[in-house]
């Protein structure tokens, strides 16, 4: 999943509305270190809504940047494969990671089926309770009055327990989950996440040592209600080799950690930015269902994902040509004023905040949106209760990726009700 982190320096300086139309590159990543990718898709969607990158540190590119077209693509498999990756850098040929997700059918759809049951609405259902109690326990250690930061001591650390309940993964050994979810998607640089490409893989080759040992526990055990039994226990993946069983793990953990992290993080400070929505919240606490799908669509955790042309054909106008990559930017149909009115505005009650596309749509729809929406909705719900604001009191922090949109640092004060 890992990507190019840093590809043009001088990238904040340029105009996009002035750069000549071909030259307009949106995977640049101090875009969205920045928050400076707005003004590449606004000019896209007007004026070349599937469009062409001739040069990217990915290589060539499509960029499919209006709501119905990344619909198209995305309900158009027998066109658009997602093998081999769902980034726009290929993976290196030795270090590869299959998983479910960047297959096709019927494999994806077999793979698929063997976890879906861990976000069905009987254990949704049996789920609530405890989200109810970690958010209260969280919430109810934070301090009051004193500036802390938002990612690590909330959005983290939810979404970490959460993810150790569907692993039944060891609960003091969760932050190793963090930490996996990180290096899965880091680009290896001086002073990052991680430092080389070595480190990362041999990171991730922890990671698949560690779940390794729970496969062996749980395959000599009854089936269990987890995601590792499930797939030890699945016909489709219990002979999976041990490459794929990392590429799914790390599936799993990306898809359950990053993205609702990042809404988490990105729903306080859209409510910050939009001072009369974080009123109209506390006057009609109804809404937080609403609220919790607008939240995803302004924030769009994952900015796109990649299609891979599988013969040539049309998209808005354009011939793409069998072999080619196509991003489907996801953060880009979300602000699409064809679809949604007045897109960039932040609005808790917005009619149809629910058709967002943060998600994806058709086969590789997120399995886990339901339990990423729960977790937002309790949360909220629980907030209302204890505090008045979530006051942000700096600038953010932000994820140095095109991929994952989303925020290292958020610093708060709480409020009391």
């Amino acid at each position: 999943m890992t990507e190019v982190l840093y590809e043009n320096p001088d990238v904040l300086n340029q105009d996009p509305w002035q750069l000549p139309l071909e030259d307009l590159n949106p995977a640049q990543p101090e875009l969205f270190a920045h928050d400076r990718y707005g003004d590449y898709f606004a000019r896209l969607r007007e004026q070349a809504p599937v469009h062409y990158c001739r040069d990217s540190a990915f290589g060539p590119y499509w960029s499919i940047t209006k709501y119905l077209d990344i619909k198209y693509v995305n309900t158009h498999n027998e066109l658009f494969s997602s093998e081999p990756n769902i980034v726009l850098q290929d993976q290196a040929e030795d270090f590869k990671l299959p998983m479910f997700i960047a297959m096709d059918p019927p494999k994806h759809d077999q793979q698929r089926k063997e976890v879906a049951a861990v976000a069905g609405p009987r254990n949704l259902a049996a789920l609530e309770p405890t989200i109810r109690g970690r958010v209260c326990q969280i919430l109810d250690s934070l301090p009051v009055g004193e500036q802390f930061d938002w990612v690590d001591r909330v959005s983290i650390e939810l979404t970490t327990q959460m993810l150790a309940t569907l692993f039944d993964f060891p609960f003091d050994e969760r932050r190793k989950l963090t930490r996996w979810s990180d290096v899965a998607t880091a680009a290896p640089m001086p002073g990052g996440i991680v430092e080389s490409v070595e480190q990362r893989q041999s990171e991730l080759r922890e990671c698949l040592e560690r779940f390794t040992q729970l496969w062996n526990e749980r395959v000599n055990a009854a089936p269990g209600n987890d995601l590792v039994s499930m797939l030890a226990h699945g016909e489709s993946t219990k002979n999976m080799h041990p490459m794929e069983y990392l590429g799914n793990l790390v599936l799993l953990i990306v898809g359950g950690n990053d993205t609702t992290r990042n809404s988490i993080s990105g729903g306080v400070l859209a409510l910050n930015q939009n001072p009369e929505q974080y009123r109209k919240l506390r006057e009609q606490p109804e809404l937080i269902p609403n609220m919790v799908s607008e939240m995803i669509r302004w924030q769009t955790p994952l900015a796109y994902m990649r299609r891979r042309v599988l013969e040539d054909t049309e998209v808005g106008g354009q011939t793409l040509r069998a072999g080619e990559k196509v991003a489907m930017w996801y953060v880009s149909g979300n602000r699409d004023p064809d679809m949604f009115d007045d897109p960039d505005a932040f609005r808790i009650d917005r009619p149809n905040a629910r058709k967002h596309i943060a998600f994806g749509f058709g086969i590789h729809r997120c399995m886990g949106n339901r339990v990423a929406e729960m977790q937002l909705r309790v949360l909220w719900e629980e907030i209302l209760k204890r505090f008045h604001t979530v006051e942000v009191v700096g600038e953010p922090v932000r994820v140095p990726s095109s991929f994952v949109k989303g925020y290292l640092k958020l610093p708060v004060v709480l409020h009391p009700v």
